[in-house]
């Protein structure tokens, strides 16, 4: 094997061939032919990707892999790691969209004489997208006192650098594939594609702004500094002080400059060539911890963006005792959020822009009220938005948006005086019943998304109509104004839902409607509760045999799942990654969905295009990951959808395999319990060794009926159920709050 050739684990073959991890496993065991392990270690081996591609092709099990997937594997078995080798490919990208001819006349050059020619035309794009200082921008109107140390912020902040001819060197197949790669989806499309596949792989090492909510942090910071006497859109200058893989400035769009500083040296490298190849604007990323190297000192941008990390206990309280960024106060050692608050407004502009994400406890902890109070009683915290759960990570919590402004101390005109109100939202009061996060792809994390547009359009009606004239209309549950002298007490706690009234609950007649709605389904759901033992409708009597059925004591002749794919009776597909350009394209059929029975609420992410697995009409859905005996046969209204993580789509051929008799018995405990092992807490089931029985498709399509009725009966109680806490939680509501008596 050559020495440069890529290597490939078992997860990654499981990839190129559509098949589980289970099933390269067992081709290791049956087939002495199968490709020896040429590195990695003995719980993970790696093996010679063009070995594995020719055995594939060779057992009848791969067409071709595609371009992508070969430049990914290259990727990832890169000796340098995955991170270096998207850095040697970034590099290439970039020159192939900024100087398209001049990659062309390079791709030429041979393996000896290539690495050298393109570091130099590397070097010089880094050099013209990234290198030089920071744009000049306007002091700050109040000049502030330098602190001590303050000389070395900035120091330790480094430029993104082009790889040297030596680093290109060692990776020339890696080199050239990505410029064919780039050929075939476009420099940006490309890069996209391998990034996003690298941060799959990785969820644990980076926290990712879902691109909905990067979408809203932009439009709340961006129009709110469209004001007189404000640069237009075209020369606005963006910073986010911990940018991670650059969602907030992506979303900031084509603006003047984007400004972004990332303290994991990779990453940074990776966000720069990310937004170079994303926008026109003048992109500076810099690699450095914002607070300690602050590599933008004495910035005044238009607005500033931030997703900073969470509870973080060393981010320099000890250091930066004395720092002049700290107007509002010191924060304390357990509140790096308001340090991070503290050191976006110290770099924006007077009458700039600054929304921080934050978690909720920040709006009530006892060690941030002198600082919340400050920045209440200096007018420039504006508005607190309390987002619902599952709109990022960490998914279970519900984190607030903290919308900022500084204040102009010369009174300049055209400048906003400080409101005497704060805006405090609760979004999930804005989103109908039912919608919500059950955890939301971002970008790539494989969560079901939130209705973005529903929540993008809510919020920022909110914010508009308290922006433009100092207070808004309220709306119980929901939004108010709430005037800043009523959160100046012992604890100053900003928490939305503490100062919302509650919202308007269902009067009288309502609530005799729901009763009523309730009584019918109550009813319907009588109707048709199955009665044990009872044949489905036009089968044979009560006592006659049916062919499918066994003798008593006798066991039913069975097969597994694997057998039938293998015999082309059905299809098995994983639901896995897919992408869309733009973010828009079918709606994503989520494990929540199946497990709830719902219409499918997840959505694409945004990247280079790849083609999700679309479900058909008839098609079986079961999830793999600790949810029990469950599987859902896929009606009109949910075909078309794309199939989301954790779950297996089965398309049974309808001339050997009843869909609904299939489901039916892949729903079976004892079946589940078989199929299923454990790791951990974690249950995960094995798609393939689930047991279907052997019979005719006549007597398949009978217990097919009887199965079908069982899933109308189910969806009649889940319905029931839904209608009965509504009715529940309006009676509550209604006595407690006077308007209905006992």
């Amino acid at each position: 094997m050559p020495e440069n050739a890529a290597e490939v684990t078992a997860a990654g073959i499981a990839r190129l061939a559509g098949v589980g991890r289970a099933a390269v496993s067992n081709w290791r065991r049956r087939h002495p032919d199968f490709p020896q392990p040429v590195g990695g270690t003995d719980a993970s081996p790696s093996f010679s990707l063009p070995e594995v591609e020719k055995w594939l092709r060779d057992q009848g099990k791969l067409a071709e892999v595609p371009l992508r997937e070969r430049v990914w594997q290259q990727a990832a078995s890169h000796p340098g790691g995955t991170a270096d080798a998207l850095r040697l490919a970034g590099a290439v990208l970039l020159l192939a969209a900024e100087r398209p001819e001049e990659w062309r006349a390079l791709s030429r050059e041979s393996d000896r004489t290539l690495p050298a020619r393109l570091a130099e035309a590397a070097a010089e794009v880094f050099t013209q997208r990234f290198g030089g200082p920071p744009p000049a921008a306007p002091a700050p109107a109040a000049p502030r006192a330098a602190a001590p140390g303050a000389a070395a912020h900035g120091a330790a902040a480094l430029a993104p650098e082009a790889p040297g001819p030596a680093a290109l060197a060692a990776a020339v197949p890696l080199v050239r594939a990505a410029g064919r790669l780039a050929a075939e989806l476009g420099p940006r499309q490309a890069y996209e594609f391998l990034l996003g596949r690298h941060l799959d792989t990785n969820p644990r090492q980076y926290t990712l702004t879902p691109p909905g909510l990067a979408e809203l942090m932009a439009a709340l910071a961006l129009p709110g500094t469209a004001r007189p006497g404000a640069p237009p859109v075209q020369a606005f200058t963006v910073l986010d002080p911990a940018c991670g893989t650059g969602a907030l400035l992506r979303a900031a769009g084509d603006c003047g400059t984007l400004l972004g500083q990332e303290a994991d040296p990779a990453l940074a490298a990776l966000t720069a060539v990310r937004l170079a190849l994303r926008t026109s604007a003048e992109v500076r990323v810099r690699a450095g911890d914002s607070l300690r190297a602050d590599a933008f000192p004495g910035l005044a941008a238009d607005a500033v963006l931030c997703h900073p990390p969470f509870n973080e206990r060393n981010w320099g309280h000890d250091e930066l005792t004395y720092d002049p960024r700290w107007e509002y106060g010191l924060p304390a050692r357990t509140e790096s959020e308001l340090a991070w608050v503290q050191h976006a407004l110290a770099h924006a502009r007077p009458g700039g822009t600054v929304v921080v994400l934050m978690p909720p406890a920040a709006a009530s902890r006892r060690s941030g009220r002198r600082v919340r109070a400050d920045l209440l009683r200096r007018g420039a915290l504006r508005a607190v938005v309390a987002l619902p759960a599952g709109s990022a990570p960490p998914y279970g919590i519900p984190l607030h948006l903290w919308v900022l402004r500084r204040p102009d101390p010369t009174g300049a005109a055209g400048a906003v005086p400080p409101s005497p109100h704060l805006l405090l939202v609760d979004a999930a009061g804005l989103l109908p019943e039912g919608h919500g996060g059950h955890g939301g792809h971002g970008g790539h994390g494989g969560r079901e998304a939130l209705p973005r547009q529903l929540l993008r359009d809510a919020v920022l009606e909110a914010w508009e109509s308290f922006d433009g004239h100092g207070t808004t209309e309220a709306r119980p549950g929901v939004a108010r104004a709430v005037p800043v002298i009523e959160l100046l007490d012992d604890d100053v706690d900003l928490a939305p839902a503490r100062h919302l009234p509650p919202p308007a609950a269902d009067d009288g007649p309502e609530l005799i409607g729901l009763r009523e709605r309730l009584a019918a389904t109550l009813r319907h759901t009588a109707e048709i509760t199955p009665a044990p033992g009872l044949p489905v409708s036009g089968a044979p009597a009560p006592g006659t045999p049916v062919s499918g059925a066994p003798a008593p004591g006798a066991r039913r002749p069975t097969t597994t799942v694997g057998e039938l794919a293998r015999a082309g009776a059905l299809l098995m597909r994983p639901g896995g990654p897919g992408a869309v350009p733009g973010g828009d394209g079918p709606a994503v059929l989520t494990e929540h969905d199946v497990v709830a029975g719902t219409g499918p609420t997840g959505t694409l992410p945004a990247g280079a295009p790849e083609d999700p697995v679309l479900t058909e009409e008839g098609d079986v859905v079961v999830p793999v990951l600790g949810r029990g005996a469950v599987a859902r046969v896929v009606d009109r209204e949910t075909a078309g959808a794309a199939l989301g993580r954790n779950l297996w789509l089965l398309r049974p051929d309808p001339a050997v395999l009843d869909p609904w008799f299939l489901a039916g018995f892949l729903r079976g405990t004892a079946n589940t319990r078989r199929a299923s092992s454990y790791a951990s807490t974690t249950g995960r089931l094995d798609v393939r060794r689930l047991q279907v029985p052997r019979m005719p498709l006549s007597d398949q399509r009978r217990y097919g009926a009887r199965f079908r009725e069982l899933a109308g009966f189910e969806s009649a109680l889940r319905e029931a159920v839904v209608l009965g806490e509504q009715l529940v939680r309006g009676l509550h509501d209604g006595l407690t709050d006077g308007r209905l008596s006992p």
